[in-house]
């Protein structure tokens, strides 16, 4: 099985592109977000009691890891999984999904979807969530990142592609297996009735390694639910099975660290967060603590030859 590299449309991220595709997307952009009239206003504004569940608001205010920890769940290393969103909220963002992919049609306007691999689905940034969504990943998932995955920038996130997928009839059914174009990944199931659509881990890795074997302790299958969320490293290779009856959308929410991308360039390895680096280090490590072993034992040990020998 190979793993895809889950790109936004175009292959490109924020950081690396270049001033004129820049300047031709905020026009895109611009364009939409005068036209198109939204259905629910009030989810472009960040209001935390109507969007959170009072649990993740309790653990947000305490910011400690072991308030984190107590509405937790870690299923498989690296898979945190968490009540999130109020169930309203999810009825009103899978309705205005619905109401700005009704606007494209009946509008006939070309629009970006979300990534390489999705045909189904809309950039919530492109059509004026990018404020609310900001501050949710400053706000709001930085604080759990910064605890939980800081090999991998979950400190110094600063920018961010949000956007639904759907799955079920006449949308997607599937998503292949892959990692994500993000440093750490938000992904809640919105619902609405489905049943399959669960999510499949398959191991941290880098670049080099991401075709490589799992171990049998990063194997893990997650059954979704409508307003919990999963919180993983965008490393984590990654897909979803057939939806097999109804529909399913999701929000996802790319969150990217511009410092962290700029250290990888010259990282030689990467040892801390990759499987298979950390492997092939304590390998090296072993064998070097062997050649030592085996350099001081030949060293210490008692010297003879043919013609003449140690002094007692």
């Amino acid at each position: 099985m190979s793993a895809n590299q889950g790109n936004e449309n175009g292959g490109q991220d924020n950081s690396t592109q270049g001033a004129s595709t820049k300047q031709l997307h905020k026009e895109y952009r611009e364009r939409i977000i005068s036209t198109y009239r939204p259905l629910h206003r009030e989810l472009y504004q960040m209001t935390p009691g109507s969007f959170f569940v009072p649990s993740f608001l309790n653990a947000i205010s305490e910011n400690t890891e072991e308030g984190f920890r107590n509405i937790i769940s870690e299923p498989s290393p690296g898979v945190l999984t968490f009540d999130m969103l109020q169930p309203q909220f999810c009825k009103m963002l899978v309705d205005e999904a619905e109401n700005f992919e009704n606007w494209v049609r009946e509008t006939r306007t070309r629009i970006l979807r979300p990534n390489t691999m999705n045909a189904y689905g809309s950039v919530l940034d492109d059509f004026g969530m990018e404020r609310m969504l900001d501050k949710l990943m400053k706000d709001y998932i930085l604080p759990m990142s910064t605890i939980f995955f800081p090999e991998v920038g979950g400190a110094t996130l600063d920018y961010h592609h949000g956007y639904v997928v759907e799955y079920g009839t006449n949308r997607d059914d599937h998503l292949d297996f892959h990692v994500d174009d993000s440093e750490v990944t938000l992904n809640v199931c919105l619902g609405e009735l489905f049943t399959g659509g669960e999510m499949f881990f398959r191991g941290v890795r880098c670049d080099k390694h991401l075709d490589s074997e799992s171990e049998s302790g990063e194997l893990y299958n997650y059954s979704q639910v409508p307003g919990r969320a999963v919180l993983h490293c965008g490393y984590h290779r990654h897909g979803a099975l057939s939806t097999t009856s109804g529909h399913r959308a999701n929000m996802l929410l790319w969150c990217r660290s511009s410092v962290f991308r700029k250290m990888r360039k010259y990282e030689r390895n990467a040892s801390s967060w990759c499987r298979v680096c950390q492997k092939e280090k304590e390998e090296k490590q072993r064998r070097f603590a062997v050649q030592r072993t085996s350099s001081q034992t030949d060293s210490s040990s008692p010297c003879f030859s043919q013609t003449d020998s140690c002094s007692p």
